[in-house]
């Protein structure tokens, strides 16, 4: 299967290491690269260090829950704009409506099933993609404005 234009990396965060291989297989068998995180403090460290395009992120961790790695992110300029689904056992009101506080993009509750995962991340690629051809656009649009042919 021959792929066009650059594999979209979604990284995969969670202290359950059997949780982390298993969403990171289903990703990998829908065609995206991975990199994986045991832990928020692991997540912000390399989310220096790889271009990740989504991350997926439990919310009950030990040091670090959810909440506080999606602030941390939120306030990096760096990575502020990365899309994050939450991923939880705990799918209450309270839990998405801080989620959608702290700037979760969307929410799934365990158990996960590879084809909903798939489609999720797909709307948020397609999402980042619709914003930066709008910015595109509007950024031609502010250039041809500020030519000097305009008197």
């Amino acid at each position: 299967m021959e792929h066009v234009g650059p594999m979209a990396q979604i990284m995969v965060v969670d202290d359950d290491a059997d949780t982390v291989t298993i969403l990171a297989r289903y990703l990998q068998r829908e065609g995206f690269a991975t990199v994986e995180a045991m832990s928020g403090l692991q997540c912000l460290k390399l989310v220096g260090v790889f271009k990740v395009d989504v991350i997926l992120l439990d919310l009950m961790m030990p040091d670090m829950d959810g909440f506080e790695v999606v602030r941390a992110l939120k306030s990096n300029p760096a990575t502020a704009e990365i899309p994050i689904i939450l991923i939880t056992a705990r799918d209450d009101i309270d839990a998405r409506s801080e989620g959608m506080r702290v700037g979760v993009a969307d929410f799934l509750a365990k158990p996960v099933f590879r084809r909903q995962l798939a489609n999720r991340i797909k709307a948020q690629l397609d999402t980042i993609a619709t914003a930066r051809s709008i910015e595109e656009a509007l950024s031609r649009i502010e250039s041809a404005s500020d030519s000097p042919d305009k008197k």
